[in-house]
């Protein structure tokens, strides 16, 4: 790769209405400012590209399946669980074979995994490693769920504690910042790893099976450290984490998702804990509620499931700013006709959405009329985040070079990043980029956002001419270059 020079200028604001407007293809116009220091293309030069409706794929977002071959539904990541006991066998010591069997199986069908860890999860069997049960573990059967295989450990049991730093620990040395990775949900901890034991919550007779409080920061503070890089998020917003570098997931998303009478409701807690404004930041993810998934998108809607239930997919993902969603029905039974569009749009309509509003590209001067600035070719964009999320990680932007025959023949990948561009906001970027192993003649200039896993998806604009010349990039001019 060659290296460049690159500036980025924050540009402008739009609601939200219009954002989500926009994700779907709509058209609003944007506020742009006049920035930069001169050394990008005259503004005369500047090219407005036509819009489209976001892709119905792109990394990081959208809906995801448990782990497999799914391919009649569009979609970047895939789900797994994991149970303790496949990988820890003894208080340091740890068997990663399973867990990379399946970041690898996921990562050859082009995918990123998103996952987590339990000990417990109703009607399987239990996720405890054998040595804290052989070192005087104590559990707890019960029947709630249909369970009659796991078991409740004693999550205040020092030896467990101890064992549950050392795997964080461990997990994050391994694994932050993989590019097989989507993001991390920390688990372990209450019934299928969601940080609650309900009904042994201390109420109605029934025991508290959770750990203190003191345990569960213990816990989460041990996935803070652990993961620099890869995103972090937990099920139940509060004071105790709100301030904390992590995001959230809903895993009854649509049903007990917007804010309630009832107080519990995902977006109660969110509003309690003082975190609805964390989206800017984290991640959220989580679970279209299983009973809505067959339903939520048929012209007739689902039936009253709970009563006070929303039943309002639209309107969950716009107070939550939800990027992505297991929705595993999409896949393993499927939308036919009318109803596969709506979930299609629906999927779309998650996360962030990344427009190239307008472009300038100026080739380097002729023989006669170079500079310092020789055989550089500048090339600016104007990146318009439509979408109702920022982008998650730094990945950058690149562009690249085609011939004729729709061959890259060089790229570059610039300084500028994805996450730079804020959900309604947009952000000019400008800079130059060597040519001189390039040889003369006339070329499409294209970008992309570019996925760090080798076999994953690139991140696709909301363009008319994405892909039209090359399939991953977005064209934004042409160019001669001459010797």
């Amino acid at each position: 790769m060659t290296t460049s020079s690159a500036r980025r200028t924050l540009i402008g604001g739009a609601a939200l209405a219009a954002a989500l407007a926009l994700a779907l293809g709509g058209a609003v116009p944007a506020a742009v400012a006049e920035h930069g220091d001169g050394r990008g293309p005259a503004h005369d030069e500047w090219r407005a590209l036509a819009p489209a409706g976001e892709p119905e794929s792109n990394p990081l977002k959208g809906f995801i399946p448990f782990a497999g071959d799914y391919p009649d539904f569009p979609h970047s990541m895939e789900w797994s669980y994991f149970p303790l006991n496949a990988v820890m066998t003894g208080p340091s010591t740890f068997d990663w074979t399973t867990v990379e069997a399946t970041l690898d199986e996921v990562a050859a069908r082009g995918h990123q995994t998103t996952m987590r860890f339990y000990l417990d999860y109703p009607q399987r069997e239990s996720g405890i490693p054998q040595f804290l049960l052989d070192g005087g573990l104590e559990t707890y059967p019960y029947t709630e769920f249909g369970n009659s295989t796991s078991v409740i450990p004693d999550y205040d049991d020092p030896n467990l504690i101890a064992a549950l730093d050392a795997f964080v620990a461990e997990f994050g040395a391994r694994y932050d910042g993989d590019p097989r990775l989507g993001f991390v949900q920390a688990g372990l901890i209450g019934f299928w790893g969601e940080w609650h034991t309900w009904p042994y919550n201390g109420e109605a007779g029934l025991p508290d099976r959770m750990p203190t409080a003191e345990h569960q920061a213990d816990v989460l503070a041990d996935f803070i450290d652990a993961f620099e890089e890869t995103d972090i998020e937990v099920r139940y917003p509060s004071a105790a984490n709100a301030n904390l570098d992590v995001g959230y997931h809903d895993d009854s998303f649509a049903l007990t998702t917007k804010p309630s009478p009832y107080g519990w409701y995902f977006m109660d807690q969110m509003i309690a804990a003082g975190a609805t404004e964390k989206w800017k930041t984290n991640s959220i993810g989580g679970e279209l509620r299983p009973e809505l998934q067959s339903c939520i998108f048929s012209e007739a809607g689902c039936p009253v499931i709970q009563e006070g239930g929303d039943n309002d997919f639209a309107g969950s993902v716009e107070v939550t700013h939800a990027s992505w969603l297991i929705n595993h029905y999409a896949f393993a039974t499927g939308y036919t006709g009318a109803d596969r569009q709506r979930a299609i749009d629906g999927a779309r309509s998650l996360g962030y959405s990344l427009r190239v509003v307008e472009a300038a590209v100026e080739a380097p001067p002729r023989r006669g009329d170079r500079d310092d600035r020789d055989d550089r070719l500048d090339v600016a964009i104007a990146v318009e985040n439509v979408g109702i999320a920022p982008f998650a990680y730094d990945w950058p932007i690149t562009i690249a070079l085609a011939d004729s025959r729709g061959r890259v023949v060089e790229q570059w990948t610039s300084p500028w990043t994805l996450d730079q561009v804020a959900s309604g906001e947009q952000v000019r970027f400008e800079g130059d980029f060597g040519t001189s192993g390039v040889r003369p003649g006339r070329y499409t200039v294209l970008v992309q956002g570019t996925n760090p896993l080798a076999t994953g998806q690139p991140v696709r604009f909301a363009n008319a001419d994405q892909d039209a010349s090359v399939d991953g990039w977005l064209s934004i001019g042409s160019t001669v270059l001459t010797r």
